[in-house]
């Protein structure tokens, strides 16, 4: 296995294309590629690695390091599929009884991952004190029950970021009568302090890990079938890598990963760090921020598939505009989306002799883009110009509602479809088309660097603030040396401070993130 970072392959895996390149040691990009995604995984990894390779004129074991990024997670929450059949098995009775577990998820989610859930004595206070005593009779006679109906557990408890004892000890408890190769999920490593949003995160992850082993076999296999053995990594939801084993742990992080990936691709190519980044898709488009060169996260939960969490995400504004996006009614009721021709553009849209008017039609109507056949617009520029003022006041709203300050700022377009935005947007101070827009997700995944994050409550017991937070950043550069970053330029590129009131003893939760290039070695 090679020890130095040398040449390095991006894949994103969207919805619609898998992307490809390929950059050297000094970021250069030396090949990219663009075909449609595959039902198979496998298929579609394996075309654009050859594709690829095919392209650049060195030897194959000049290949370094591979980078993935995938919306296989989310499209098997969205559409209920792959998932582990999970016990879940929540500490926190009596206090918590009166809301189980699963009541705010969709029945049919429910039904595709429940296994049978409990909720057993335990749990401890935000001072880390425990609320009641931890009944460990309690927990075996839930994974009796579940025993040969489950394929994972999630196992969470009341305060478990602040001290994590009773997960552990119920862990040690379930993997003595389930076996030791059952995937068990812990909350404390996954969300924050909210027990119901935490729940949720800690059950989806558990439920996850099916998929997560079809995405890490599917790579391994792709990169066999090619000849190569670089150290692989797949991107995660902050924009950053983690290793194949981790992926195993905490799939639940890959969620997001795509739009991460093109805001680091845009933070690249544009060579800026504090921007709003629009990537335009031939379905939607997603408007976000770059803070210090990476995605601004949200602060407040975030819905996945009907199902409230609040683990990291970036913080994201969607909306339906895109080069595929429908366009109907007439020049004074326009519709504009949220339908899309998505992959069949080439096949549907007027300017590809389809008969579905779409906003790639609109933006070759407007002098926005140049390809297909202007004339088959004929009779139609009164509805298109119509939809692109609706696109364009559609893109300014969400570009206004992720801006944190009412100055203007840059705004870098990327992805396949921002050839239909226009040259200026209320409130950007200039709009930048940086070269290779279209490929920005997978060069994004190229240059992600490692990361590792600390996210607890320290209660300062005698200790001064400055003490636990240099204890806290340097458990976040550890956790990124031990992930792959190299030692000597790993940084600190977040701090969040939030001191917890009305507490007989002083408590803060500190978050704090540090990242690093790939080691050299």
């Amino acid at each position: 296995m090679p020890g130095s970072v040398d040449l390095r392959i991006g894949i994103d895996v969207g919805g619609t294309n898998t992307d490809a390149v390929v950059l050297d040691a000094a970021n250069t990009l030396l090949a990219k590629y663009k075909t449609p995604t595959t039902p198979d995984l496998t298929s579609g990894i394996h075309a654009a690695l050859e594709a690829v390779l095919g392209q650049v004129d060195q030897p194959i074991e000049r290949i370094t390091h591979v980078m993935l990024g995938t919306t296989h997670a989310t499209n098997a929450i969205l559409e209920r599929r792959d998932l582990l059949r999970v016990g879940v098995l929540r500490i926190g009775a009596p206090a918590t009884i009166s809301i189980p577990p699963f009541s705010d998820w969709p029945d049919d989610l429910r039904d595709a991952v429940s296994a049978g859930e409990a909720i057993v004595p335990g749990g401890c206070e935000v001072t880390g004190e425990p609320i009641v005593p931890f009944v460990p009779e309690e927990v075996a006679r839930f994974c009796e029950k579940v025993k040969g109906t489950a394929q994972a557990l999630a196992i969470s408890a009341v305060f478990s970021p602040v001290s994590g004892d009773h997960e552990q000890q119920a862990e040690q408890i379930a993997r003595e009568i389930l076996g030791p190769d059952i995937p068990i999920s812990l909350s404390q490593g996954i969300g924050a302090l909210g027990l119901l949003e935490r729940e949720n995160a800690c059950i989806l992850n558990a439920a996850l890990v099916g998929v997560a082993h079809k995405v890490v076999h599917g790579l391994r296999e792709a990169l066999a079938r090619n000849g190569i053995d670089p150290v692989a990594f797949l991107t995660q939801n902050d924009g950053t890598l983690m290793g194949l084993d981790y992926v195993l742990r905490f799939p639940v992080l890959t969620i997001g990963s795509g739009p991460a990936n093109s805001m680091r691709g845009a933070c690249f190519l544009a060579d800026v760090t504090d921007a709003v980044v629009v990537d335009v898709g031939g379905t939607s488009s997603d408007v976000g921020m770059l803070l210090n060169g990476f995605p601004r996260e949200s602060s407040t939960p975030t819905d996945i598939g009907g199902v409230r969490t609040n683990f990291r995400m970036p913080d994201l504004v969607a909306i339906a505009v895109g080069g595929g996006t429908k366009v109907a009614g007439t020049p004074g009721a326009v519709m504009v989306g949220p339908e899309s021709v998505g992959y069949r553009l080439r096949q549907e849209a007027l300017i590809f002799g389809g008969s579905t008017p779409t906003l790639s039609d609109a933006a070759v109507a407007g002098g926005r883009a140049a390809f297909g056949d202007a004339a088959a617009l004929a009779g139609r520029e009164e509805l298109l110009a119509a939809a692109l003022t609706r696109a364009d006041e559609l893109v300014a709203v969400a570009t206004d509602q992720i801006k944190t300050a009412r100055g203007p700022i840059p705004l870098v377009a990327v992805g396949g479809g921002s050839v239909i935005l226009p040259d200026e947007i209320a409130g950007v101070a200039e709009i930048i088309r940086p070269e290779n827009y279209d490929v920005a997700n997978a060069i994004g995944a190229a240059i992600a660097s490692v990361s590792g994050q600390v996210d607890k409550v320290f209660k300062l017991a005698g200790r001064d603030r400055q003490e636990v937070l240099d204890l806290a950043c340097g458990a976040a550069r550890d956790e990124a040396i031990s992930a792959g970053a190299d030692p000597r330029a790993v940084e600190i590129v977040e701090v969040e401070e939030i001191p917890m009131a009305y507490l007989t003893e002083p408590v803060v939760r500190i978050r704090v993130k540090a990242a690093g290039p790939l080691s050299q070695m």
